[in-house]
Parts: structure tokens; C-alpha cells; sequence
């Protein structure tokens, strides 16, 4: 009888455990993290400035620095970071920054963030740096695919360069940083768990991932997909786009028997929307990019952007 008793109680605790990490996982997951916009050109403030280039990079940082610092973004949500071109404003306020951040390897067209800084005469941090590359082609020559962030390890490496570059700057709050990068890295290897857990329901042979962009070589890699950019579309591409080039896109993606594609949310829609009406495919969703969603909605964070790419993907392939 006392036997019964203890294995009811345990099965309760179990129970009871298994709820609560459930909790916890949801409210990792669903929790956005963003802190208030940075200040705006001119505007005085008596905190450091981290001027940031990308939506994703700039949500690291607000999570490393908490209040101790003014983060401020050159990228809009949904803007393109390939074809972006710095503005007057982008000169000036890179001017009240403390330190500068940029992804690196290029995925800033033409190293618009490495000539503000260096013109700026700021310091300048890759987070890229200590990330073991994919190659990617681009102009008949292979390059390291900048598009790293999407292996959630390679995100974590980019979280820990932002806290040491602030680190080193503001000695003092060292203990805050360390403090802050630890909790959110534990939430990033929460993330990481739940993404395999959710792709498992995907067969693999059914894990063929279709965008406009090659940007998901890295998530690709990480959870078993083959990713596929057809030939003849590129970041940014929506003119000029060539008999030959459009029915070379058309073919490809026939041959390639997927029934769904997807769209990003840093390109324009319209070309793709009329390949998967030729091609007689669907397309199977919106995915975040190269840049994160607008404040409100549930792709603001790193966190929130990838889950929902997730969930997208899952629904359209299983």
C-alpha cells in the first residue's frame, strides 16, 4: 500500500516538474525581450551609445546591455541590409556612439557600417568573429555566407562578442553584462531544443527549403535541410529580371517536385508570387530574413522571429 502511495506521489511530481518546465519554456519562447527605441539624431543622453547595423544584431545587444546603454538600430524591420545605403542621418548619429556593431562579411552592401565607423572614427565589433563560415557563391566566386545568426550556436557566438566589446569599454558593470549574457544564452540553447524538437515532424526527406535568397544555409545545416536558392533570383531582385533567367527559375523549381516555397519578408513578394503560380506551387509562408519584424508583432526578437520561422516551415513541409 505505502509502495502505491509513493509511486502516485512520484508520477504527481513528475507531473508536476513537467508542467513547470513546460511554463518555462513558454514563456522563454514567448517573451520578446525588447527594450525602448534608442535615441533619435541629436538628441541628447548621458548613457553610451551602441549603434547597431541589423534588427538581429541590434536585439543582442539590448539583451547584453539591459538600461546600462542606449541601443540604437540603422536598419528599419524589414529592411534589406545588401542594397541598404547610409542616409544623413546614419552619418550623424553614428557620431554620438560609443561603439558600433555590424554582422560582417559583407552582409552590409558595399561595408556601409565598416565606412560609417571607420569615417566616425568609432570602434567597430564583427560579431561574426570566431564563427567557422559556410561558403556561398557570389559573382562566380565563393565567399563566407554572412547569414550565420540562423545556427543558434553561431547566435551565441555573436551575443558573446557584444558582451566582451561592452565589457571591455564599461569595466565597472562587467558583473551586469556577464549577468545578462548568461540568462539569454540559456534562453538561445532553450530555443535550440525546442527548433529539433519541432522539425523532427518533418520527414527528411521532405526537408527541401525553397526561398528567394540563400539565407538559410546555416539553419539548414543545423537541422537537416537542403536549402535552395533557384537561379536567377537574388536579395533585393524584382526588375530587370530576364526572359531566360525568370524560365530558368520556373524549370528549376519544377524539377525540384516541392510542393511549397517561401517568401521573406526583406524581399519584395511579387516576383515570387508569380513563379508559384507557374510553377504551380503554393507558397508555404513568410519567413524572416535578413531583418526582424516591427515593434508588435510576434517577429520583434531574435527569439520570436526564428519560432515563427519555424512554425512556418513545419506547417508547410510536414
Amino acid at each position: 500500500m505505502i509502495e502505491i502511495r509513493w509511486c502516485d506521489w512520484m508520477f504527481k511530481f513528475q507531473k508536476d516538474v513537467c508542467s513547470a518546465l513546460g511554463i518555462c519554456l513558454a514563456l522563454i519562447l514567448g517573451t520578446s525581450f525588447l527594450l525602448p527605441a534608442g535615441v533619435a539624431v541629436g538628441q541628447e543622453t548621458d548613457k553610451p551609445m551602441v549603434l547597431c547595423s541589423t534588427t538581429h544584431v541590434a536585439d543582442f545587444a539590448r539583451n547584453v546591455v539591459g538600461d546600462r546603454w542606449v541601443v540604437n538600430c540603422v536598419l528599419a524591420p524589414g529592411e534589406d541590409p545588401h542594397t541598404y545605403k547610409p542616409t544623413s542621418d546614419d552619418v550623424a548619429i553614428v557620431k554620438q556612439a560609443t561603439l558600433c556593431l555590424e554582422n560582417g562579411w559583407h552582409l552590409e552592401g558595399n561595408e556601409w557600417m565598416r565606412t560609417l565607423a571607420t569615417n566616425a572614427g568609432k570602434p567597430l565589433v564583427s560579431c561574426v568573429d570566431g564563427v567557422e563560415p559556410l561558403m556561398a557563391e557570389e559573382e562566380d566566386k565563393e565567399v563566407n555566407d554572412p547569414h550565420a545568426w540562423f545556427d543558434i550556436d553561431n547566435a551565441m557566438i555573436y551575443v558573446a562578442n557584444i558582451r566582451n566589446a561592452v565589457r571591455k569599454l564599461d569595466p565597472e558593470h562587467a558583473a551586469e553584462y556577464n549577468a545578462r549574457a548568461k540568462l539569454y544564452l540559456l534562453q538561445l540553447r532553450v530555443l535550440k531544443q525546442w527548433v529539433a524538437q519541432e522539425v523532427n515532424a518533418i520527414p527528411k526527406s521532405q526537408r527541401l527549403l525553397v526561398t528567394h535568397h540563400d539565407a538559410f544555409g546555416y539553419f539548414a545545416r543545423a537541422y537537416g535541410f537542403k536549402a535552395v536558392s533557384p537561379v536567377g533570383w537574388s536579395t533585393g531582385e524584382i526588375t530587370g529580371v530576364t526572359i531566360e533567367d525568370r524560365q530558368a527559375t520556373v524549370n528549376q523549381i519544377k524539377q525540384l517536385g516541392v510542393k511549397s516555397i517561401f517568401v521573406e519578408t526583406s524581399v519584395n513578394q511579387e516576383l515570387v508570387d508569380g513563379i508559384a503560380r507557374e510553377t504551380g506551387v503554393t507558397i508555404g509562408g513568410t519567413l524572416y530574413s535578413d531583418a526582424m519584424g516591427p515593434p508588435g508583432s510576434a517577429g520583434e526578437s531574435f527569439i520570436g522571429m526564428y519560432r515563427e520561422n519555424v512554425l512556418t516551415i513545419v506547417k508547410s513541409l510536414k
